[in-house]
């Protein structure tokens, strides 16, 4: 018979930042578990719930039994399962006892390489009551839980104290025990609004039984839609500051969700808005309210209570955020007494890294790097020099230290405070920028300078000291830090060269301090960072790879090339060139040193080499033009002019001429011809 099937572990409360995940893995593992055991289909996903107290799951079309099998069990080859009279050897004697069968049973298989003994026996399908206790035992040991718990006398171990079990197959409890808690038909609902100990009747009611009685909505996607739906609609025309991260762990701290309007006193409006946002949705997981890009001093809370007059709970919340708004008004006030500039000697007994030194040596390293970039982009050296002075003073701060992730943001509200120019400030906010992928960009040259010269010191100290990222480990976020500076440089764009950044900042470091191969390291690491980068922004990887291989130093170049090459792939000589280009580098390759450096025009005997080599003379100054001015789409394009003449080229010339000068003249003809082919990508790799 075929049923819904009802799993719930009734819990204290779970973790809520994990609440999500844990959920979504144990469904998958019963899921698993239960197809291989053919009790329901291998595409039968199933129901998950999660709320702060419970995991639950519900498959339909389940089987009461599963259905009978055949077991396939392979065993030694032939050749050494038989002795030369005919009879088993100890080896086939230990198989045919394991699998339980006799000698006659047994069948003879050939899978192409060798001829074994094949055991199948019939095994009659098993019903869920056998099974299922042990699959969710099973199943909870392989959730994602960093720590387990201990609790009562017992030895059971979760992340949290079970305290009950329902394992139902329609209307019939299946007996079972997991965790030392044996299954019954009854829940518990929400802590304070539910009608106290709730039966379940049939497995398939579990989610209506449990918001009706229980005042419980089961379902974590549904609790969360109507989050948001309550958080949109009690806004009215202001706006909900949204952070999905915080919509996730509210979703997950209660069970039947109802959103409240609160609100602070208007001359903490005062502080900092991020200081003010922070706060709340760090500490009191609320909601702050925006009237444009503007904070209010209005806020919106989640409550696990829904009730007629929710004063109290307004009431209530209200008074608890101002303690903390407080705080952030004394740290902010106490901070700006002491100017950034004289915090700057502190940084001197703050570790960055025990081989790269303290912050205050990072400083003075930023410094010099921050205005060697400003000098090539003509920006103001000085206030490049004075950003970078000040950029990391704020990590010595009461704010920066109560909230780290303020760093860069409060130092630019210290430093107006101080009476530093607006850009040496904004400098100084956005020299962090991007912090992560989607992020704005830092604006203008100076800005830019400071966050280059921030992320490629990290990146080249770290390098150096053979500190590489591998796997996904990135202790010190050089991936991100490349990221950044690839999309600064890109985006921007920034006609600066890459290796010369990156010899800027290893300019920085005592030379001994950079060990191994690090510049062929970090230079590999920028190309791949770069690869991805682009082909998730949908480019071909063809296209990429091409452009890619001849190692572009510009970056703010490189959406240009792949545009070129996009074009250049749709003409109708792109494909035939493309494999004529790859001809000639492996015709190259295998020459070696025999290529002339010069065309000789004397040694060009046929003619197809004449029109070739005159056809290359005639459009080469003008791609030339065309290069320097980064027209590369132009510039591709009048290659194309050139397949005709290549075509007939390899018609007609014998490359290999067995005269070693017109040899090697024709291989000159080729260089010189793949080299113009390949200024803007390698057009072979398409």
């Amino acid at each position: 018979m075929k049923a819904t099937l009802l799993i719930e572990l009734l819990t204290e409360e779970l973790p809520p930042k994990s609440l999500a995940k844990l959920g979504l893995s144990f469904r998958e593992q019963l899921q698993k578990a239960l197809a291989e055991a053919g009790f329901i289909d291998a595409g039968n996903a199933g129901r998950w719930f999660a709320t702060p107290r419970r995991l639950a799951l519900q498959f339909d079309d389940c089987l009461e039994s599963q259905p009978d099998r055949v077991i396939e069990k392979k065993g030694p080859a032939v050749a050494s399962g038989v002795g030369a009279d005919g009879t088993p050897t100890k080896a086939l004697e230990g198989f045919i006892r394991s699998a339980g069968v006799e000698f006659a049973q047994l069948e003879k298989l050939n899978d192409g390489k060798a001829e074994y003994f094949v055991a199948r026996t019939k095994k009659k399908g098993g019903r869920i009551d056998d099974y299922l206790a042990g699959m969710v035992e099973a199943a909870l040991k392989k959730l994602p839980v960093a720590k387990m718990m201990r609790w009562g006398a017992g030895e059971a171990q979760f992340v949290r104290p079970v305290h009950g079990l329902v394992l139902m197959h329609c209307a019939k409890t299946i007996a079972g025990e997991v965790l030392g808690i044996a299954s019954r038909n009854v829940t518990r609902g929400h802590r304070f609004m539910s009608v106290g100990v709730i039966e379940i009747r049939r497995a398939e009611d579990y989610e209506a039984s449990l918001e009706t009685q229980g005042r419980v909505i089961a379902s974590f996607d549904k609790r969360r839609a109507m989050i948001v739906e309550q958080l949109d609609r009690t806004a009215g025309p202001l706006t909900w500051l949204r952070d999905d991260a915080l919509l996730d762990e509210v979703t997950a701290l209660v069970e039947f969700p109802a959103v409240y309007e609160a609100s602070f006193e208007p001359e903490f409006l005062a502080i900092p808005q991020e200081c003010l946002i922070l706060t709340m949705k760090a500490n009191q997981k609320y909601f702050p309210l925006m009237d444009g890009d503007k904070l209010t001093h209005r806020f919106l809370v989640v409550s696990n209570m829904k009730v007629a007059d929710p004063t109290n709970i307004i009431t209530g919340n209200a008074r608890v955020v101002r303690p903390r708004l407080a705080d952030a008004k004394f740290f902010f006030e106490t901070d700006k007494k002491t100017p950034l500039s004289a915090r700057i000697g502190k940084l001197a007994r703050v570790v960055y890294h025990n081989k790269l030194g303290s912050q205050g040596e990072r400083v003075d390293r930023l410094i010099k790097l921050a205005a060697r970039i400003a000098s090539r982009l003509d920006a103001d050296v000085s206030q490049a020099e004075r950003a970078a002075l000040l950029a990391k003073a704020d990590l010595v701060t009461d704010m920066v230290g109560e909230f780290p992730e303020l760093q860069g943001i409060m130092g630019r509200y210290y430093a107006l405070s101080d009476g530093e120019p607006a850009v040496v400030a904004d400098a100084i906010q956005s020299h962090y920028q991007p912090r992560f992928n989607g992020d704005s960009l830092p604006q203008g040259p100076v800005a830019c300078a400071v966050a280059l010269a921030d992320k490629l010191d990290a990146l080249i100290g770290f390098f150096g000291i053979g500190q590489v990222p591998t796997g996904d480990k990135d202790p010190f976020g050089l991936r991100r830090a490349a990221l950044g500076v690839l999309r600064i440089l890109m985006d921007t764009p920034l006609p600066l060269l890459l290796p010369e950044l990156i010899d800027d900042a290893a300019a920085g470091f005592a030379s001994e301090l950079l060990t191994g191969d690090w510049r062929t390291a970090s230079a590999d690491f920028f190309r791949e960072r770069l690869r991805h980068m682009l082909r998730d922004a949908g480019h071909d990887h063809k296209a990429v790879d091409a452009v890619l291989a001849l190692d572009p130093a510009r970056i703010d170049q490189v959406p240009a090339r792949l545009a070129a090459v996009k074009a250049f792939a749709a003409l109708p000589e792109a494909e035939a060139l493309a494999a004529a280009n790859k001809r000639i580098v492996n015709i190259l390759r295998k020459s070696g040193a025999e290529a002339g450096t010069v065309v000789v025009v004397a040694l060009l005997h046929e003619a197809a080499e004449k029109a070739l080599f005159a056809q290359v003379n005639a459009i080469a100054p003008g791609i030339e033009t065309q290069l320097a001015a980064g027209d590369y789409a132009a510039a591709l394009k009048a290659l194309a002019g050139l397949r005709g003449a290549v075509d007939a080229f390899f018609d007609g010339v014998m490359v290999m001429a067995d005269d070693a000068a017109t040899r090697a003249n024709r291989l000159a003809l080729l260089s010189r011809l793949t080299g113009l082919m390949n200024r803007v990508a390698d057009i072979s790799l398409l």
